[in-house]
């Protein structure tokens, strides 16, 4: 899969070694995804809890996203936190796997939400290394790359349990993730003397009116993927006959769209649409065929609502991620990048909780019902947003005309 080219500080090699660790941290946080829903069950554990568990992941990143992005501005320093998120994805794999207990797999999931936390120094990182101007297209190579990562892992998840077992997708997780955290001691991070350190003004960052639009849409957004596809879908599938093996199909069926719509958006979309049309369309779409899931009785028609919902998420979170810091100083570009990230981080939460939930006393299909919902609401709040945009735009021109 091509990536987008630009302009890069740093040779090639470095690059790519980034890439490879990119890669494996998020490998190793989703091999389980799949079937981790049905291993809830497996265990015990109702739709509620399992909707709990799921969401807590979230938790720690509303609590530590934001932190970690001012320390690493403070610091001017990202290195440690990427070690410290492959550090802890070893110990939330290892977790799962040497005990069955909920209890354990709530720990666990807590501890990948501590490593989903470091995600910040990553994004920065990675945007230091181009420049400035490309930053919607920077977050859209790394979200293909953290996609890429994501649909090799849940690939073969199915495959894994059904070969091996439950607990085998935890060790060949925590294996890998072993190698990536050696790996991460000799990533190349960009020289300090670019971090002109500055007084942190986090006033100025939460009130931001732009950054606070598009962290709420993006709270929509990952509120759906995880009632979906990284929550409640693969039940669904289950449901109306798909064996573990046949998992795989289900997620390459969202993946490989979702890995393919940030390069759609940077190279083909953005260059002659609007950003709040492309996000119109996106939440629009992904509204429609998340309340088709629990409609379709067949495992064809399920996959293509999968292509469908895989492309349009594809499409909205790269793309509200490069908006977020597209306006802020590189010095503040983590504390930026942290709030944003805590933010949607309340959406990873609240999302699979509410529709576990749900699930538990309306059934299934209202876990999708809600995802259709948060979508709905994400094209009406896109529009708006567009609208309110083009009315400053018309206002400023105005005032430059009168003063002129």
């Amino acid at each position: 899969m091509k990536i987008t080219q630009y302009k890069s500080k740093i040779p090639i090699y470095f690059h790519l070694f980034f890439i490879v660790v990119t890669f494996i941290y998020w490998f190793s946080m989703y091999i389980y995804v799949p079937v981790f829903v049905p291993y809830i069950y497996h265990l015990g554990g109702t739709a509620a809890l399992a909707g709990l568990i799921v969401g807590s992941y979230g938790i720690m990143q509303i609590i530590l996203r934001f932190p970690m992005g001012i320390l690493s501005d403070m610091w001017g320093n990202r290195k440690p936190f990427i070690i410290l998120g492959l550090a802890t994805t070893v110990i939330s794999c290892l977790g799962f796997a040497l005990n069955e207990s909920l209890t354990f797999a709530l720990i666990s999931r807590v501890i990948a939400g501590v490593t989903a936390s470091t995600w910040v120094a990553f994004t920065v990182l990675y945007a230091s290394y181009f420049e400035k101007k490309e930053s919607t297209k920077a977050m859209g190579n790394i979200q293909c790359i953290t996609v890429l990562a994501q649909l090799t892992s849940m690939g073969l998840s199915g495959y894994f349990v059904g070969k091996w077992g439950w607990k085998a997708p935890f060790y060949f997780g925590a294996c890998i993730g072993i190698i990536g955290f050696i790996m991460s001691f000799w990533i190349k991070e960009i020289d300090k003397k670019d971090l002109v350190k500055q007084k942190i003004q986090i006033q100025k960052i939460v009130k931001n009116p732009l950054i606070l639009k598009v962290a709420l849409l993006s709270a929509l957004a990952h509120s759906i993927l995880f009632i979906t596809m990284f929550g409640f879908t693969t039940s669904q599938a289950l449901n109306i006959g798909a064996s573990k093996e046949s998992l795989m199909t289900l997620v390459f069926s969202f993946m490989i769209p979702h890995a393919f719509a940030p390069i759609v958006t940077g190279r083909y979309l953005l260059p002659h649409f609007n950003r709040w049309h492309i996000l119109f369309a996106g939440f629009l779409v992904s509204a429609v065929f998340s309340i088709l899931i629990p409609i379709v009785t067949d495992l064809p028609m399920l996959y293509v609502t999968q292509v469908f919902n895989g492309f349009a998420l594809g499409l909205l979170i790269p793309l509200l991620m490069g908006i977020a810091i597209q306006e802020i100083p590189k010095n503040r570009y983590a504390t930026a990048m942290g709030f944003f990230q805590s933010f949607y981080g309340i959406g990873i939460f609240l999302g699979p909780l509410i529709a576990g939930k749900l699930t538990q006393i309306f059934g299934l299909e209202s876990a999708f019902y809600l995802a259709g919902f948060l979508g709905f609401l994400g094209t009406v709040l896109s529009m708006i947003s567009y609208k309110v945009e083009l009315l400053n735009s018309c206002q400023k021109d105005y005032r430059t005309k009168a003063i002129q």
